[in-house]
């Protein structure tokens, strides 16, 4: 996620510059054509602004279904927020018993496995797809090889929170924080079998735990079903063949005009439209897939960061970790 207030200018156009330069070499030899040959090669402007028209209707539509998507991904991420932060709240008020080291013990399990639980998820979710952009993640922030490195980096920070043994029984199973929930909810019932607190607590935990499965479920739901390629991929062509038409009917409005030399402005202009077209599509691509790694994802590293800040506080600790800071202007 970018944090300061906008992207400048020429980091936005770096990002998109390609259909820039592209549009004005593409439409160098057709100006060229039309003024030294003396051709008449123009297309009528009317039908060529109508279907830009059409195109952009159609952009928006895309850009408004890929907001919706990282829109949705982060008020999904802002409901584990209040729910981390509940359950810490529950654990360090409803666990009680006369032995208070190992109530402690109890109370620093549960909830380190907890923050377990969102390295987990976090690291799956930034697993790669298909249809991801797997080489341009956000340098410095992302290796390009994040995905391949998922065990060797997820266990330096989960093995700091539970126990190896534990950790290396998720290992084997196909989805590592959901096991991690389910060993959650297993030493609940225990705790409640043992007298740790009553058959109301531990409703309200059952509850929570519900509600931590619904949020990784609907998490999982955007990392696994694209945006359906069918809308993204017209989009796309669409683009494409209205900027293949653009420099022909360009050509139908400058070459008309009192001064010839004016038909060259055919180049410049055909390249600013090209590349808002191209630009709106883009940030629509990238927009639709929030937990991929790149410039405008949800940040979920640092929200899991600010969850384990306030649970570790919650268990009376002073040594906690520090909030993660922006790089660059991108935050993870």
């Amino acid at each position: 996620m970018y944090t300061k207030r906008n992207y400048d200018f020429w980091m936005t156009f770096n990002w998109s510059r390609r259909p820039f330069f592209i549009a004005a070499i593409y439409a160098l030899p057709i100006t060229a054509l039309a003024h030294f040959g003396h051709w008449d090669i123009s297309l009528p402007w009317q039908p060529i602004s109508v279907l830009g028209i059409s195109v952009a209707f159609y952009l928006g539509f895309k850009n408004n279904s890929s907001y919706d998507r990282t829109w949705e991904a982060r008020k999904i991420w802002g409901g584990i927020v209040n729910s981390s932060r509940t359950f810490g709240a529950a654990v360090t008020s409803f666990i009680q018993g006369e032995d208070k080291a190992e109530v402690q013990n109890i109370r620093r399990r549960l909830i380190y496995r907890h923050i377990a639980w969102l390295t987990a998820m976090r690291y799956q979710l930034r697993l790669s797809r298909d249809w991801e952009h797997k080489e341009d993640r956000v340098k410095g922030l992302y290796s390009p090889n994040i995905c391949e490195e998922y065990f060797n980096n997820m266990d330096q920070e989960v093995k700091n929170l539970i126990e190896e043994e534990e950790f290396e029984r998720y290992k084997t199973k196909t989805n590592i924080a959901t096991q991690m929930i389910a060993t959650q909810a297993r030493e609940l019932q225990h705790l409640h079998d043992l007298g740790y607190f009553d058959s109301f607590r531990h409703m309200e935990f059952h509850r929570l735990i519900t509600t931590f499965y619904d949020d990784q479920g609907r998490s999982e739901r955007i990392k696994n079903f694209p945006f359906p390629r069918q809308y993204a991929s017209v989009a796309l062509w669409n683009t494409m063949v209205f900027a293949a038409l653009l420099p022909w009917g360009l050509l139908n409005v400058f070459a008309g005009m009192e001064n010839s030399w004016r038909i060259w402005l055919t180049i410049p202009f055909n390249a600013l439209i090209t590349w808002v077209f191209f630009l709106m599509e883009k940030i629509g691509d990238y927009s639709e897939n929030p937990f991929e790694g790149t410039y405008n994802d949800v940040p979920i590293t640092s929200i899991s960061r600010a969850i384990e800040i306030d649970l570790r506080e919650m268990l009376g600790e002073t040594e906690v970790p520090k909030p993660i800071a922006a790089v660059d202007g991108f935050l993870m």
